[in-house]
């Protein structure tokens, strides 16, 4: 996706608060191009995807009660929708199963941009800048080489398991590095890790 094409998000939301902060932050995202619908009951959730297939449905996890992410992918299994979940309270990580990313309010602006941008796969021309990890991938480069699972990772950044492997091949397209070892060495000298928190499979 180029990224000057809209981009439709619909934020399911009960909090108009943090449903309008949201949509004021997606729309002041740099070189993206947003358009938000908010919604505020699973009636008018249902209502809108009669008609409407929104690229990104941004949707609190407690949704008038518990949002079933599965269930709702299931129902609608021909949208190319990406599912993300907005974290604005604890939540258990069973109930964050099936979203594709997960949006915190401790987000700040870069890593709200990143990640949307990752979700649609913006080309923004900084594809062969080996550097140009997102502060999402930072954060899964500090797991990995802590030594942490793909599942452990998952549960503690509120994402899918399919997120994490998508973020790791994005990771080592970056960086042309295929190695823990070389990931490992990565991470210390760009101060993603401290050495002393590094596990050593040996």
């Amino acid at each position: 996706m180029k990224s000057q094409e809209t981009i439709h998000i619909a934020i399911a939301e009960a909090s108009l608060i943090i449903r309008g902060g949201l949509a004021v932050a997606l729309k002041r995202l740099p070189e993206l191009n947003i358009q938000t619908i908010e919604i505020t009951s699973k009636e008018g959730l249902l209502h809108y995807m009669e008609a409407h297939r929104p690229d990104i449905l941004i949707i609190n996890p407690l949704f008038e009660g518990w949002f079933d992410a599965e269930a709702f992918k299931e129902q609608y299994p021909h949208a190319e929708m990406k599912l993300v979940s907005l974290i604005s309270a604890v939540v258990d990580a069973n109930q964050l199963k099936g979203y594709d990313e997960s949006i915190s309010l401790f987000d700040d602006i870069d890593s709200l941009g990143h990640k949307i941008s990752s979700l649609m796969n913006v080309d923004d021309g900084d594809d062969n800048d080996q550097n140009s990890l997102s502060q999402r991938e930072k954060e899964i480069v500090g797991c990995i080489v802590r030594g942490m699972t793909n599942k452990e990772i998952a549960e503690k950044l509120y994402i899918s398991v399919h997120t994490v492997i998508t973020h790791r091949r994005n990771i080592t397209r970056k960086l042309q590095i295929h190695s823990a070892a070389g990931l490992t060495i990565y991470a210390i000298v760009n101060k993603l890790v401290e050495l002393n928190e590094v596990k050593l499979n040996v």
